[in-house]
């Protein structure tokens, strides 16, 4: 490798946090695919952004929960961050003289160790960099060091996300939940779900993200890239830019395409990636940012039941914590608890009424759809953004839901267009949240309407739901 850094010991830091993050790549290479010249990233950023944008001086607490928050609908907010002190501090230069020789969290080894690099070196590296996919400072830990903790100063959480359930869990037991983000063009974070079902804001302080986001219904196999690209760079965004991207927009206005988002987030800009979604980030420019996860009394069903699931310990002193500080939030649990019971009563119910043919079919494919639901988006389920609407009765919408439920897997590769549109339609929220038993749902294309209950029976539902 020559030396571009005029520094030996540059180098030799740089070199020593690039075998301990990729050792795979000893061999082949860091810049051997020669994205630096290939990968048009200008591009990228010509597409037109077909995300929501919202002025945050102008929408309330209220309206961003009830328009954006509760329904998971990704958006972007302007005028939140102008009055941040990291605006003017947060430059490369002043970064570079006040926090040069402390360390950054710039990957892991593969011991789940952290490999850092001191700003000073990092910022080298940055500048001189041609690697296909650059090492990225993601610093979970940097409010817990003497210094690097001023950047606490710097920044405040925006009122839309001040109410974060997770205070209540202590900072020992607490999962990481925010991080100093800064990297070159082509660094980013490969297509993923945030853990533990929480949502996820990020400030963007220098330089242009661009954002792909994808449902939550969408399977891991239709937004992973293929495994044959995968020995090289298999998480790394621009793995993904380079060969899942291109496929989704061939894709796209077909009957078997995967419905996705895509924009271009710009200085002094957040954006809000609801629980459950896709998402892959790229920078275009050299960035600076800062992101946190949150949950909240819109995403608290989820984080439950992850939470529940994989941090037992934790939940177990969280909701000891909420039971004595937060009542609002344990009432929430009570009826999540009691929709679970009763749907597992409901399941048990119809096992034992049904015959001995019936149930046996019954029982391989509720055993399928829990299984699928469990591998499926990190913990959300494929129909848990589904709204059935209030007016029509609790076992309606039941049996409305099972039906979905059962029936979601096979439509991707149905015959059917319309069956593939309809099921569109149940998976953007924002088209189905508000409607009513007898309230017509325009179709995808928008060439007619139906009824609710009409929907509910069209091709890509096995069988009608009364017969559920």
């Amino acid at each position: 490798m020559v030396n571009s850094f005029g520094h030996r010991r540059t180098q030799k830091r740089v070199e020593s946090a690039k075998r301990a993050a990729r050792p795979e790549l000893t061999d082949f290479g860091w810049e051997t695919l020669g994205l630096a010249k290939s990968l048009d990233l200008e591009k990228l950023t010509k597409r037109p952004d077909q995300i929501d944008r919202i002025n945050g001086l102008k929408v309330s607490v209220e309206q961003f929960a009830r328009d954006f928050e509760r329904p998971r609908v990704p958006v972007i907010i302007s005028g939140l961050i102008s009055n941040w002190q990291a605006t003017k501090k947060w430059t490369f230069e002043r970064l570079r003289k006040k926090y040069r020789n402390q360390v950054f969290k710039c990957g892991e080894d593969d011991e789940g160790y952290s490999v850092k690099l001191k700003m000073k070196y990092f910022l080298d590296y940055m500048k001189t960099t041609q690697d296909d996919s650059p090492l990225y400072i993601f610093d979970s830990s940097f409010g817990e060091r003497s210094k690097p903790k001023a950047l606490l100063e710097d920044y405040k959480v925006p009122a839309y996300f001040r109410d974060d359930l997770f205070d209540y869990v202590s900072e020992k037991r607490r999962p990481p939940y925010r991080w100093f983000v800064m990297g070159p063009a082509r660094s980013g974070t490969g297509i993923h779900i945030d853990p533990l079902g929480t949502s996820a804001w990020n400030g963007l302080v220098v330089g242009r993200k661009k954002w792909v986001l994808i449902p939550p219904h969408v399977p891991k196999a239709q937004v992973k890239p293929p495994s044959d690209v995968r020995e090289r760079h298999p998480d790394e965004a621009t793995t993904w830019f380079t060969h899942v991207y291109p496929r989704l927009l061939a894709e796209k206005d077909t009957d078997y395409g995967v419905p996705f988002i895509e924009c271009v987030q710009h200085p002094g800009e957040i954006m809000f990636v609801p629980s459950g979604w896709w998402h892959v980030v790229i920078n275009v420019d050299d960035t600076i940012a800062l992101t946190q996860n949150f949950c909240s009394l819109n995403n608290l069903e989820f984080v439950w039941r992850k939470t529940k699931r994989s941090r037992p310990k934790m939940h177990t002193r969280w909701m000891h914590q909420l039971s004595m500080h937060r009542p609002d939030a344990m009432r929430l649990i009570e009826r999540y608890k009691h929709v679970a019971h009763n749907g597992k009563e409901e399941r048990e119910s119809e096992g034992e009424s049904s015959d001995d043919s019936s149930s046996s079919s019954s029982s391989s494919s509720d055993s399928e759809s829990e299984s699928h639901a469990q591998t499926e988006t990190d913990g959300v389920s494929e129909t848990d953004h589904v709204r059935i609407p209030k007016l029509l009765s609790r076992e309606r919408k039941r049996k409305i839901r099972h039906q979905i439920t059962q029936s979601v897997r096979r439509l991707v590769s149905s015959p059917n267009s319309t069956a593939r549109s309809a099921a569109r339609l149940f998976f953007w929220p924002r088209k189905f949240d508000n409607y009513n038993a007898n309230d017509t749902l325009p179709t995808p294309d928008s060439s007619r309407s139906v009824s609710f209950e009409d929907a509910v029976s069209w091709p890509f539902i096995d069988e009608d739901v009364d017969n559920a």
